[in-house]
């Protein structure tokens, strides 16, 4: 009778299956335990579950146990931190997870301590934790290392489908399988196959032998033998069958800086993952393993500093690869442009300072899309190479390619790469079917020799196992697979740059979108807001402080803690919204305190400034405009009052205004249903939404049909990742909020009026106050959202009489344009994508704008401006965006295209307003102590350097132009000339001019 393959390969996998049963050739179970210092016997459920708990236990091997093959096996019920102390008093730490259970044994007598929280690697509660199973086994490594040769062999015949090795490897297996002597006496073979998934179907088992013997010596001389002649088997085939493309290896245990658990549970992940590395670096010279971000390792320095000491040794021998130069692995479609700055500033001096070296690499496997800001700031902080899998998670269009040029706005370039590895994508394995596969994927194969794949359980951590080490080992003897090595992820990118510099490769220019996850632009809004709050507010109290010290204060200290903590809460699943309630609640109270202390230093700052000012009388106020846009005199005054004046603050400009002249913009009137000033004219329909616009200086009605017309999704329930994403079909199911619980003129003062409107749908309240300032140039929309209602998404649409084939939407550091049609795939596959302070819609000579304070998520579809409000999934937080939260957005018609009609202006006006103190005892006037001359450019910064010499200056082209641009210092400062975000010297750049989308520093000293 002759079997298929497929049948044989059935069959071999049934017969390697019973060699587990025989990896230990004896066991002795660990008993003695205490739980908190109390006994605790093996089975027992735990006295409680609540934080880390403790056990503590001890054991004597026999003395006939060789210890190289001693294994300690443990399951205490969770996840945690053993340390292992020997007999002389050395202690040894390794991470315990479902996956790490079985650890080398240093000493024959040995003790055990634990830090174990009842939770599995991704944040999963053990409902009921017991000490499920503690052991010393005797390991019989031969048996040990055929089980998992067998089985490479099947998973290799198995992906090899069709290649004409497949036949061969089958039979060398069933020959091998073939030559094992194997034990077959009845109480030892049940009692050893009892735990084998068919058993335990039993009705009813037979009373089980409790130590089963093992292999004798000529039985495991069978094995020995089998093995031996398997491995020449392989590489006989190897000769006739070779290698089939290559893959770079690289160790990796990624960690989400907090997601379906809370930070505190990260930093215990952190150090189980760590040390688990570190041993197994001990077992294997060959093995590598990268680990990105700077904050684990300064979190690292102060949890376990003997820890960093040894990954320090490890990094310098060339095992442990730091890489990534980030602060974290952040979100990129949210933060500032500055902030992606800081990250890799405040990154690659503590990667510089704590081990010596900085990073080429840009590693960044698991974020929602990139902007296309990225490749410039990658350039300027020493970084040419970049790393995702992302790209591949589009669910549309396939990303046209794996290693390729990405452009930035403004023209750098980096190269890009990705793999494809369908099996857990960057939390790879080391078998077969993962390598065949990832290299199958592998598109530019004819371009390049090798694609990169990293491989460990990751995500909650974890991290690379003993049988990968094992396994790589065997891989090398086999045919017709890629050949893996492990490999740095610098040295694998060296390789590519001299590939790129020889032979064509794709280039992609602008940002990368995920057509996936498209409602991490949205979920948890109010720590989206919150997280706008702190940036603007660190970067404006840098600029005041600066500015003071231009007029001849005192040297500011550099912020880098507190960016650290805004940096931390911009890892890519904090600030996107995919995280548990309790991450929330820590980000909460650490932005709040990042915005207070920022808060006191700007109050700080002005006192510096008005004490530089000259001495005078009266009811005098301050103002600072912390930009590099002229801005018009809008105030709030320190009891609360509104001013809306004629006049104009200069970019960077100071003045003491006298309070009382401070008159407001003729023009404002008011109603029930209509505001209007000077500029725009705004009607109200019955039902509270605007059924005008009128732009008075062009005479242009700026809507077609009604504007912020609220809209609920009821059906916002996406067939998978509830936080992340929502559908394409949402809209197919809208309700448009139209019930009026109430509309009324609350303000209508010579500065300012105000329409309040309040709305209930459902269980959830929404008010909305519409203003108008005399001199105001858009209508504010400020927003109060009480919210009781789940698995909906709020969002105001706006149709304007505006007709283009493309948006500008506001991104780091520039804007991108995006399609408001869906001729293609990939136009239909942006109905929601990010945008910063705005989105414009203009055609020749008029457009209109939506600005926002705190928001993130855009649409433009025909001459509709979408904004989305909120969301309200149940995954992973029930509770995501109920209750209060509060927000601004604006609508702006305009004159000219957004950047002529100073668009950016006001969402700069509107995100950061002019800052007041008052001065009773300064006289009034005007000064400009740090000014700018040619194009029209955006400040990112004005901050002290880090290295204490001077200011940095740091300004960006912000809508494609190019032209003269340069500094107008103060007397007795210089331009010390062009530097990068890490703040050094740049002299091959020029110190005047900017072109398109450049972001240029200057450092800036006293003579």
């Amino acid at each position: 009778m002759t079997l298929t393959l497929i049948q044989r390969l059935d069959r071999i996998r049934v017969r390697i299956a019973e060699l587990e049963y025989w990896r230990s050739r004896q066991t002795m179970q660990i008993d003695a335990w205490t739980f908190e210092g109390e006994p605790i016997a093996i089975g027992d459920a735990w006295p409680r579950k609540d934080g880390p708990v403790h056990f503590s236990g001890a054991t004597t091997l026999p003395g006939h146990w060789p210890l190289d093959d001693a294994r300690l096996v443990l399951d205490l019920g969770g996840e945690g931190l053993i340390t292992v102390t020997d007999e002389t008093g050395n202690e040894t730490r390794l991470g315990l997870d479902p996956y790490h259970r079985e650890f080398l044994v240093p000493s024959r007598s040995i003790r055990i301590s634990s830090e174990t929280v009842a939770r599995l690697p991704f944040g999963e509660p053990v409902r009921h934790p017991r000490l499920e199973h503690a052991a010393a086994i005797w390991l019989d490594t031969a048996v040990d290392r055929l089980w998992v040769l067998l089985r490479q062999i099947t998973e290799a015949a198995d992906i090899l489908d069709g290649h004409e090795a497949v036949p061969h490897l089958l039979d060398i297996a069933e020959h091998a399988m073939r030559g094992l002597d194997w034990p077959s006496a009845t109480a030892a073979y049940v009692a050893r196959t009892a735990p084998s998934p068919v058993q335990q179907k039993i009705w009813q088992l037979p009373p089980l032998e409790a130590t089963p013997e093992g292999l004798n010596q000529g039985q495991r001389a069978s094995v020995l033998q089998a093995y031996d002649t398997l491995v020449g088997q392989l590489k006989q085939l190897r000769q006739r069958f070779p290698p089939q493309g290559e893959i770079a290896l690289t160790g990796h245990a990624h960690i989400d800086l907090a997601w379906l658990w809370p930070y505190s549970e990260t930093r215990r992940k952190m150090r189980r993952t760590f040390h688990t590395a570190l041993s197994l670096m001990e077992r294997s010279s060959d093995f590598r393993f990268n680990q990105s971000t700077a904050h684990y390792y300064a979190q690292i320095a102060e949890d376990d500093p003997d820890l960093l000491e040894r990954i320090i040794e490890r990094a310098k021998a060339g095992q442990w690869e730091t890489l990534g130069g980030m602060w974290v692995e952040p979100d990129t479609n949210m933060p500032t442009g500055e902030s992606l700055s800081r990250q890799i500033l405040y990154g690659q001096r503590y990667f510089e300072r704590t081990f010596g070296t900085r990073h080429t690499v840009c590693w960044l496997p698991d974020c929602f899309g990139f902007s296309g800001a990225l490749p410039q700031l990658l350039r300027q902080g020493g970084m040419n190479s970049f790393f995702t899998i992302k790209v591949n998670w589009s669910e549309t269009n396939q990303f046209p390619a794996d290693l390729f040029w990405w452009e930035g706005l403004d023209g750098s370039r980096v190269l890009a790469h990705t793999f494809d590895n369908p099996m857990q994508g960057y939390n790879g394995f080391v078998r077969p079917d993962c390598f065949v596969p990832t290299w199958k994927n592998f598109r530019q194969k004819d371009k390049h020799k090798a694609t990169l794949l990293a491989v460990g359980y990751g995500d909650g951590g974890g991290g690379v196992t003993p049988e990968m080490i094992m396994r790589e080992e065997q891989l090398r003897f086999f045919p017709a697979l890629p050949q893996a090595r492990w490999t740095r992820v610098h040295d694998f990118f060296e390789d590519a740059h001299d590939t790129a510099a020889k032979k064509d490769l794709t280039v992609w220019q602008g940002e990368i979108y995920l057509e996936l996850h498209r409602a991490t632009l949205t979920s948890q809004s109010a720590v989206k807001r919150l997280h706008r709050r702190a940036e603007r507010s660190l970067i404006t109290a840098e600029t005041l402080a600066s500015l003071a010290y231009l007029l001849g204060g005192e040297l500011p200290a550099s912020m880098e803690p507190a960016w650290r903590v805004v940096l931390k809460n911009e890892f890519h699943d904090i600030l996107p919204g995919s995280s548990i309630a309790e991450v929330y609640t820590d980000a909460t109270n650490e932005l709040e305190a990042v915005a207070a202390e920022a808060h006191f230093a700007q109050v700080a700052a002005m006192k510096a400034i008005a004490a530089q000012l000259p001495i005078g009388e009266g009811n005098n106020v301050l103002v600072v405009n912390p930009s590099l846009s002229e801005r018009p005199i809008r105030l709030t005054l320190s009891d609360g009052s509104t001013v809306s004046a004629e006049g104009q603050i200069a970019p960077l400009g100071i003045a003491v205004l006298d309070a009382g002249a401070l008159q407001p913009k003729t023009g404002l009137s008011a109603g029930r249903d209509h505001l209007e000033n000077a500029v725009l004219k705004v009607t109200l329909a019955n039902d509270g939404s605007i059924a005008s616009i009128l732009h008075k200086p062009t005479g242009r009605e700026a809507l077609e049909g009604c504007g912020n017309r609220l809209f609920v999704y009821p059906a916002d329930k996406p067939r998978n990742w509830d936080a992340w994403d929502v559908e394409e079909d949402y809209a197919a199911r809208g309700e448009e909020i139209t019930a009026l619980d109430s509309l009324e003129l609350i303000e209508n003062g010579p500065h300012r009026a105000a329409i309040k409107i309040v709305r209930t749908w459902r269980h959830s309240r929404i008010t909305q106050l519409l203003s108008l300032g005399a001199n105001a140039l858009r209508l504010d929309i400020q927003t109060e959202l009480d919210w009781h209602d789940r698995r909906v998404f709020l969002r105001t649409l706006t149709g304007v009489a505006v007709r283009h084939a493309k948006a500008t939407c506001e991104c780091a550091y520039g804007v991108v344009q995006r399609p408001t049609h869906s001729n293609t795939s990939w136009d239909a596959a942006m109905f929601e994508a990010p945008a910063h302070r705005f989105a414009d819609l203009s055609e020749p000579g008029f457009g209109v704008a939506i600005l926002n304070d705190a928001k993130y998520g855009h649409s433009v579809r025909g001459n509709v401006l979408g904004l989305s409000l909120l969301r309200a999934p149940i995954y992973p937080d029930p509770l995501a965006d109920e209750g209060i939260q509060t927000f601004t957005y604006s609508l702006m018609p305009h004159e000219g295209a957004w950047y002529e009609g100073g668009v950016r202006e006001e969402a700069e006006d509107l995100n950061q307003p002019l800052l007041t103190i008052p001065v009773a005892d300064r006289a009034t006037g005007r000064w400009q102590p740090l000014a700018m001359a040619g194009i029209d450019a955006a400040l990112s910064a004005v901050k002290s350097s880090e290295d204490g010499d001077g200011l940095i200056v740091r300004v960006y082209e912000p809508a494609g132009r190019r032209g003269n641009f340069e500094l107008c210092l103060p007397e007795r400062w210089q331009n010390k000339g062009v530097v990068s975000i890490l703040e050094e010297p740049m002299d091959k750049v020029p110190n005047t001019g900017l072109r398109p989308f450049e972001v240029k520093s200057w450092r800036v000293t006293k003579t």
